[in-house]
């Protein structure tokens, strides 16, 4: 009986041996993987402060303006004008007061278990 136990605990502690030694190399393995998704992180982010440094070295007036106008003619650019915009009294006025009567008929519909959008679609022969 004592034999058997020994030959069975010693299999046991080989087996998780091996388990150990698996996981220790699968962590290994995560690990490199980590490092290198951060090294390319790093890179990336290197990449992203140059090209910001050159959006913003691009966008400054005195690097646009010579472009501008050297293709004022063909693009028809010019200073923005105040008509450009609008004015107040174009914009619509608001709509009168909601039409309660649909409302009311539309959630009395929904209530009694009547589906709007189904009888749109069955008027419209859709279905």
């Amino acid at each position: 009986m004592i034999r058997n136990l020994n030959i069975f605990l010693l299999f046991a502690s080989v087996a998780m041996l091996a388990g150990v030694y698996a996981l220790k190399f699968s962590i290994e393995g995560t690990a490199s993987e980590r490092t290198a998704l951060i090294a390319q992180i790093s890179d990336q982010e290197g990449q992203l402060s140059l090209l910001k440094a050159d959006w913003a070295v691009l966008n400054q007036p005195g690097h646009i303006d010579p472009i501008v106008q050297r293709h004022q003619a063909e693009l028809a650019i010019g200073p923005v004008q105040q008509e450009q915009f609008g004015s107040f009294a174009a914009l619509p006025m608001r709509p009168a007061a909601p039409d309660t009567e649909g409302m009311d008929a539309l959630f009395a519909a929904i209530a009694e278990g009547i589906d709007p959008i189904d009888a749109i679609l069955q008027m419209e022969g859709i279905e």
